[in-house]
């Protein structure tokens, strides 16, 4: 896939809660999508959204991600691994609910996961992450937006 200069708004697809955010948000700044899910979720592409889709394996959405991303992108997704990874080729990371991660808390994350996947070898499950709701989406859509505004007034800087 060649990719030209540009930023590119690139989102972990498969259980995205706020994939109509994105999209409003990135097309008030011009700024193209890149959604990648595996097989198992029906996305659809329209104007200013490329789909990819990957095969079904647990990694497979975060590994094309971690491969296809350059440094300036902004990468959307709940997974901490992902997250560390792009923020090594120097990307701005946000989550589903708007947390911005960042090199001062992803050895915390990575560590609480780490933690609870022992805990579910151990046969512990914890009941996951609440559904999102209407004012998360919102809050998400503002710190999108806020961390694009701030990234574009430093590029013309």
């Amino acid at each position: 896939m060649l990719r030209s200069q540009e930023r590119t708004i690139v989102v972990d697809g498969d259980a995205c809660p706020v994939k109509k955010e994105i999209v409003a948000v990135a097309r008030s700044f011009g700024i193209p999508v890149l959604m990648v899910s595996s097989f198992d979720h029906v996305l659809q592409a329209e104007e200013g959204v490329t789909v990819v889709q990957v095969d079904r394996g647990a990694d497979s959405a975060d590994l094309y991600i971690a491969n296809h991303v350059s440094a300036g992108d902004v990468v959307i997704t709940q997974d901490y691994g992902l997250a560390a990874l792009a923020l090594g080729k120097r990307c701005k990371v946000l989550s589903n609910r708007g947390q911005e991660y960042d090199n001062s808390n992803m050895d915390f994350m990575l560590e609480s996961r780490h933690a609870n996947a022992v805990e579910r070898r151990r046969g512990h499950y914890s009941k996951g992450p609440k559904a999102i709701t209407a004012e998360e989406k919102m809050n998400f859509q503002h710190k999108l937006t806020k961390l694009l505004t701030i990234l574009q007034e430093n590029v013309e800087l």
